[in-house]
């Protein structure tokens, strides 16, 4: 999970101006109240105009076919167009100015910036006219109130490691089930098909694999199996060496330079949050330790993405790291 930069927020002032302005846009867009008494209304036709979907903050109504979808992580914004649905507004990390690259040019050219993840900008969000909301507990619970007022706003509890069962409530909400179900499938085939690649199950199992993330201001991490990545090395089977069940949560067991050699491993992935200097990326990868890890003498240090192998949490860059994964680990 990407650490966030948050900046200051007079949130007082955004609540009030997101409030003054939500108020008649989500009455008129989709029928949304609190009570829930006109949301679940019908059409002439007698079809329902809206659905409930449970989620972390409770019951929620929203349309049955939402057309103006704004989505506030990457999670999220994976989610909806890997399920066809264009966004109207996102927002991007604190590192970065733009969507991730791995996402098509052409799907995102178009979406509106809304602010930084866990920091959006509410009278941007307002100003969209959304009739639905898409994000986390984690990321927006405390600003669930303004953003309900603002369009029927979907939260999931966490992201990374739950990102299947994310995905699932995002298909929900966006009344794209059908879809969701061929895109699961699709992916344990591609899971089946990269195992197969790399030499099969009992090849995989003996194969231990670790991810090392470095991070601006922080320090680096040996990534657990409570994560994005961690639940596709799962689903391949691979081997993860012992220092992984060290994991706080379960999610990473961060060390200083001085202590990377607890790193090693028979194949190890890296990538950097922010500058690689600053990170400590190019001076570690420099140093005695690492050059005397199993992984670099044998040439099985792979550098990859961090904005698709860390933040991209969804099936359309789990699809892509699985082609990349088979591509190294073969090549």
């Amino acid at each position: 999970m990407a650490p966030s930069a948050r900046r200051p927020v007079h949130r007082r002032a955004l609540a009030l101006g997101a409030l003054s302005l939500a108020g008649a846009l989500t009455l008129s867009a989709c029928g949304f109240s609190e009570s829930g008494g006109s949301a679940s209304g019908s059409s002439d036709s007698g079809e329902a105009k809206t659905h409930t979907v449970k989620t972390a903050m409770g019951d929620v109504e929203v349309p049955v076919n939402p057309e103006r979808v704004v989505v506030l992580d990457t999670g999220e914004l994976d989610s909806a167009l890997t399920l066809g649905v264009q966004p109207v507004g996102g927002t991007h990390s604190a590192s970065e100015d733009s969507f991730p690259s791995y996402l098509p040019t052409s799907r995102t050219k178009d979406i509106k910036q809304v602010g930084e993840i866990a920091n959006p900008n509410l009278e941007t969000v307002a100003s969209l006219k959304p009739d639905l909301i898409l994000t986390s507990k984690v990321r927006d619970g405390d600003r669930y109130e303004q953003l309900k007022a603002i369009a029927p706003t979907v939260m999931t509890e966490s992201t990374g490691s739950a990102w299947k069962e994310n995905f699932q409530l995002h298909a929900e909400a966006l009344g794209k089930q059908a879809e969701a179900k061929k895109v699961v499938a699709d992916y344990d085939a591609h899971v089946a098909k990269v195992t197969e690649a790399v030499g099969g199950k009992e090849k995989a199992a003996a194969t231990e694999v670790n991810f090392v993330r470095f991070v601006e201001g922080a320090d680096i991490r040996i990534y657990g199996k409570q994560n994005y990545i961690g639940s596709i090395l799962a689903d391949l089977g691979m081997g993860r060496p012992a220092i992984t069940d060290k994991a706080k949560d379960g999610f990473s067991y961060d060390v200083s330079p001085e202590k990377i050699d607890l790193a090693d491993a028979d194949v190890v992935f890296t990538s950097t949050y922010g500058d690689p200097a600053k990170a400590g990326t190019t001076k570690t990868m420099n140093s005695g330790l690492w050059k005397n890890l199993k992984a670099s003498k044998d040439g099985k240090v792979f550098k990859v993405d961090d904005r698709l192998w860390i933040a991209g949490i969804g099936y359309t860059a789990a699809d892509k790291i699985l082609d990349e994964f088979q591509a190294k680990m073969t090549g």
